[in-house]
């Protein structure tokens, strides 16, 4: 494609992404439906532009004045994915020169917000949390999120699969704390490799298939993943029961659970029960109260941990949208924890490094629950062989507590989860 052509495609697609009417995701996935002479290359060119405009935002809105054309233009011109000589040929002397003066623009000259790119009402959490680790959070923040692979224990080995993956060209590397994960090189057209056709592997982050390994389910157990979404800690919690027992699925979008059926198919898992229910006091779970062994409660939240991934997430959240989600959170806490048994075990998650829909909501259910009596992640984690357990985790009077991941420290997505057992 020409060059300009090009250009004029990126900068109306920012345009688009920038309205943040809709995810960033689903905003590019129906502008490539909607222009199918797209090529993969220039589908590239155009994904990612847009999600360096996103993590750069508040550089790019102070570099971008000075410009000439169209806002959208000058901010895909300031973050086009492509080389530069490319970029050059599709703009006129002007741009060329002012192209020339942003680049020669020092970041310690910047101030702090064009630095960190990141809303205000953010900066002060993530500080007082990380303290000199906020710069290497900003830094990891910036670089888009690896592709983690979990294999399908049930019908694989980790080992076979990546020496499967090695002769389609395909690099990989165990992942350092999941006994699943696989760590691949580059973003390959896995959709057509036989190891996922035939369910082998999942794409999902290692922090993601930390909660499931956390849950621990065992063969025969009931076991509810509460906010199932899409599925993929499902698929990872079945297999870890060894396809026994029954595992619910539940979520309150039936459209989410719509996803999780070609992909329940693939796993080869016959245990999972998927059903969509209107609320977190649904008539189901009042039916199954005090009768399951385990339950995951991935709740609702900011998603902020996954800003590598989700670089919109940081603009269209706000300090409201956070305080109604942890309304939700600890509803959703309550009602799922009704579900146990007496030794059942309760997990909740969530992917946000905010400690109002973190270490907040757990120690108020703790506080509420004296019969849920918190458990050592640490603890938990070694039992489980987990290498390296104890960087993982964070919180209570010895800092293991908690499972807390962050991407600078673990490189997974930021998460969070909190364990408990029924007495």
């Amino acid at each position: 494609m020409h060059p300009k052509a090009l250009l004029e495609a990126t900068a109306d697609l920012v345009g688009l992404v920038l309205k943040f009417d809709h995810p960033a995701d689903q905003v590019v996935s129906r502008f490539f439906r909607d222009h199918r002479e797209f090529g993969p290359r220039e589908r590239t060119t155009l994904a990612e532009t847009v999600y360096t405009v996103l993590r750069k935002k508040l550089l790019f809105d102070h570099l971008s004045p000075s410009g000439s054309g169209s806002k959208e233009r000058r901010m895909a011109i300031l973050g086009f994915h492509g080389p530069r000589d490319f970029l050059k040929s599709a703009l006129n002397d002007t741009e060329k020169r002012w192209l020339d003066n942003c680049d020669a623009v020092k970041p310690e000259d910047l101030l702090e917000r064009h630095r960190h790119n990141l809303p205000e009402w953010l900066v002060a959490p993530l500080k007082a949390q990380l303290g000199d680790g906020f710069w290497p959070l900003v830094e990891s923040l910036q670089q888009p999120a690896p592709l983690d692979l979990r294999v399908n224990a049930l019908t694989d080995k980790r080992a076979e699969v990546k020496a499967e993956l090695a002769k389609a060209a395909i690099k990989s590397v165990a992942t350092p704390f999941s006994p699943w994960g696989l760590r691949i090189d580059g973003k390959p057209a896995l959709t057509k490799l036989d190891a996922f056709v035939r369910g082998a592997v999942e794409v999902q982050d290692e922090g993601s298939q930390l909660l499931a390994l956390l849950l621990d389910a065992k063969r025969g157990e009931m076991v509810v993943d509460f906010c199932a979404g899409a599925g993929g800690k499902t698929l990872a919690i079945g297999a870890t029961m060894r396809n026994t027992g029954r595992l619910y699925a539940f979520d309150t979008s039936a459209h989410r659970l719509d996803a999780l059926k070609p992909r329940l198919a693939r796993s080869k898992l016959s245990n999972v029960h998927p059903a969509a229910i209107a609320h977190e006091r649904d008539d189901r779970i009042k039916r199954l109260a005090g009768k399951i062994d385990r339950v995951l409660v991935d709740a609702p939240c900011s998603g902020l941990g996954t800003l590598r991934r989700n670089p919109d997430l940081k603009w269209r959240q706000s300090p409201k949208s956070v305080e109604e989600l942890t309304v939700k959170q600890a509803a959703i806490l309550q009602s799922a924890a009704r579900l146990l048994k007496s030794g059942g075990r309760l997990v909740y998650a969530t992917c946000s490094v905010l400690p109002e829909e973190n270490e907040a909501i757990a120690e108020a259910f703790s506080a509420a629950n004296p019969d849920f009596v918190p458990q050592d992640a640490a603890e938990l984690l070694q039992g489980l062989k987990v290498e390296g357990f104890e960087a993982l985790c964070a919180g209570g009077a010895d800092g293991r507590r908690y499972l807390r991941l962050w991407p600078h420290r673990h490189a997974t997505d930021g998460f969070f989860a909190a364990v408990w057992n029924r007495n």
